[in-house]
């Protein structure tokens, strides 16, 4: 593997814990519309989707107009909420020290526009990222042209970068974009899904992305991070 200059990163359930509120503003949504109520399991599988996408996942015999209103419903219900998720522990600390180790930064994720930035601006990450595209400016994973619109606007090739995410969906759409896919178990995929898609490695926590990439020569790593003497 060539030096690695991009890293970028799937934001729910990779950088933020926030699946259980996206499961619960889709089961409120889908209650508001009285619509077949569907369980968490099943909300939990389509997360990383665009929301257009994710709703067939959910309904796929639904309509334009049921698909536009379920969408709607659910991206009112997200921004208007109180609730605010919390990163993985470590995120903060690891994208600032992957930043000063002279690494790009960015972000590909299936939450819209108005989403990302919302919590961008609760988290005060913004700054880090050189990059971010969302699902409703471009295709959803795991179509690669999310990923290929990021490369191409860094100027960076796909075998320097590294896409780092917790579904198949985030490793199809690597694989699709020739970059590297790495996992992280610790969101909603179980191993058995990531697994298809051959991740360069599985992270059982975020921090360990800097170690990793320290022992490929891609980083050096302070001992605060690493927990070495």
């Amino acid at each position: 593997m060539v030096d690695i200059k991009l890293l970028v990163f799937d934001w729910d359930g990779t950088l933020m814990d926030s699946e259980a509120h996206i499961v619960s503003c889709m089961q409120f949504a889908i209650a508001s519309l009285a619509l077949e109520p569907r369980s968490a399991d099943q909300v939990k599988n389509i997360i990383g989707l665009g929301l257009h996408e994710a709703v067939l996942g959910l309904y796929p015999e639904a309509d334009a107009s049921l698909v536009r209103t379920l969408a709607d419903r659910y991206r009112e219900h997200w921004l208007a909420g109180n609730q605010r998720s919390q990163l993985f522990p470590g995120v903060e600390d690891t994208l600032q020290l992957l930043k000063d180790e002279g690494f790009r930064l960015a972000v590909a994720t299936g939450k819209g526009r108005c989403g990302l930035d919302k919590v961008l601006d609760e988290t005060g990450l913004g700054g880090l990222f050189d990059a971010t595209r969302c699902s409703d400016e471009t295709r959803s994973k795991p179509h690669p042209m999310m990923l290929e619109q990021i490369m191409t606007e860094l100027d960076i090739a796909p075998d320097q970068t590294i896409m780092i995410g917790d579904t198949e969906y985030d490793m199809a759409m690597a694989r699709n974009a020739q970059a590297h896919p790495v996992a992280v178990s610790y969101g909603v995929h179980e191993w058995a899904r990531l697994a298809q898609h051959a991740p360069l490695t599985c992270l059982d926590r975020f921090t360990e992305l800097s170690d990793w990439l320290a022992e490929r020569g891609q980083a050096d790593v302070p001992a605060a991070l690493t927990g070495s003497d």
